[in-house]
């Protein structure tokens, strides 16, 4: 019920890289990654805004050791040259923070032809992980974090229509995608565990804070005046909400296949354990999931057996 960044544990000699760390929870957590001493890697898309989230860390931690390597997770054949570098340049990676995100944007595709949502929130992240996984396990006790929100409790995965091609709802494409991560995050820790690496992978939401990621989206007047209601008066800051992840990330409270957020109704103060929706529950959901995401992705995860 006390736990701040304060509590993180001394990371030099750790890699860690933060996917969508330009700014609100990707950039306060990359920011204290960085600022306790991990070899901290901001994954993004935007060069220009790449360079400037390093300059505010360095501003802050000017001895951050903090480098930026080009990621867009609607392609792709960028995720595999970024997880190429990654095997280029590093031995081993001890934390992935699976961050990056879009919110009810209306309906458009990746370079791959997904859904933008489910295609940036989950299957980017899907592949990436699997890409990485051999560095992973190089590490002595290396975790995943994948940040989802206290919107999957609305999602549904609909089969019929998973790339949302003969309707589509942009609030409800965001829950499925939502919901995706926490499904994801499960099911990997079960095959994590059936294969006995070294390697946990574990979930968290920001609860309501106050970021850029709302900024983006398209909304209607009363939805422009509602956002700046709650953000005022009821999101807490974006450093608050980034508190789950490295929680997640660092704390040795932390278990495989566990969920964190804030621990006041799941929406603001420090980091606890958090419920998932009974649909996340699922076993038989995450693998249909699971079985889905490599087909689209080919992505196999070949070291993960089926878990029972």
């Amino acid at each position: 019920m006390s736990w701040t960044a304060a509590h993180m544990p001394d990371l030099k000699g750790r890699i860690a890289i933060v996917t969508g760390a330009t700014s609100g929870i990707g950039w306060e957590a990359a920011l204290e990654l960085a600022g306790h001493g991990a070899h901290t890697v901001l994954a993004c898309r935007d060069a220009k805004r790449s360079a400037a989230a390093c300059e505010r860390i360095r501003g802050v931690h000017p001895a951050a050791d903090i480098e930026v390597l080009p990621l867009d997770l609607t392609s792709l054949a960028s995720v595999r040259t970024f997880a190429d570098l990654c095997r280029a340049r590093f031995q081993k990676i001890d934390v992935l923070v699976n961050n990056a995100g879009v919110m009810a944007i209306p309906r458009r595709t990746t370079a791959d032809g997904f859904e933008m949502q489910l295609g940036t929130n989950h299957l980017g992240h899907f592949a990436l992980t699997g890409l990485l996984l051999d560095q992973l396990a190089r590490a002595e006790s290396a975790r995943i974090v994948t940040v989802s929100s206290l919107g999957h409790w609305a999602g549904r995965v609909n089969f019929d229509d998973l790339q949302g091609t003969r309707s589509y709802d942009r609030l409800t494409a965001y829950f499925q995608s939502k919901l995706a991560n926490v499904l994801f995050m499960r099911e990997l820790q079960r095959r994590l565990e059936a294969a006995r690496l070294p390697i946990i992978s574990v979930g968290c939401h920001p609860g309501l804070a106050a970021t850029n990621l709302g900024e983006k989206i398209e909304k209607t007047s009363f939805e422009q005046w509602l956002m700046k209601v709650i953000n005022g008066f009821f999101a807490q800051s974006s450093s608050m909400g980034a508190l789950p992840t490295l929680y997640a990330a660092t704390s040795g409270e932390v278990r495989g296949g566990q969920h964190y957020g804030p621990w006041l109704f799941g929406t603001w103060g420090v980091p606890t354990r958090a419920w998932v929706s009974p649909l996340a529950r699922s076993k038989a959901l995450a693998q249909k999931l699971w079985d889905q995401s490599v087909a689209l992705t080919g992505v196999t995860f070949e070291a993960l057996p089926k878990a029972a």
